[in-house]
């Protein structure tokens, strides 16, 4: 179970550091508030993250100063195809939380994949980009 909440960490804090990186590329309120309130809430899940590992005596990598950007973000429709990939992530390293976990950790990770999906969906909506939603979000 470690192993796979340290991952969904990894992913919070990736999260955290694409959301800084493509918010300067939208010139939108909506885009902007929409990708503040992503940030706020993936800062939310991992501070949360943190303190459950804390708690199960586990550790995890530290945070890397940066991160590598798998594409240029160069306006709007590439910050939106970032946040959308971003949410797709961090579904996917929730959902390998589920089948080890179990009460309140797996109704956590359960959570935080749902939000994650529904993020993708909002900025796949907000992008203009088909299907809107994924028959099996987090899934590889």
């Amino acid at each position: 179970m470690n192993d796979q909440m340290a991952a969904a960490l990894a992913a919070e804090e990736a999260a955290i550091y694409a959301y800084g990186t493509l918010g300067v590329k939208l010139t939108g309120t909506g885009d902007r508030t929409e990708a503040r309130a992503a940030e706020a809430a993936h800062r939310a899940r991992r501070d949360v993250l943190v303190t459950r590992l804390a708690a199960l005596n586990a550790s995890a990598a530290p945070a890397p100063a940066g991160y590598e950007i798998p594409f240029e973000i160069t306006g709007r429709q590439s910050a939106v195809k970032l946040a959308i990939q971003v949410e797709d992530g961090v579904a996917q390293a929730w959902r390998a939380v589920l089948p080890v976990t179990d009460r309140e950790d797996r109704a956590a990770a359960l959570s935080a994949l749902i939000d994650s999906a529904v993020r993708a969906a909002r900025w796949r909506r907000l992008g203009s980009v088909t299907p809107v939603t994924l028959a099996w979000p987090g899934r590889p």
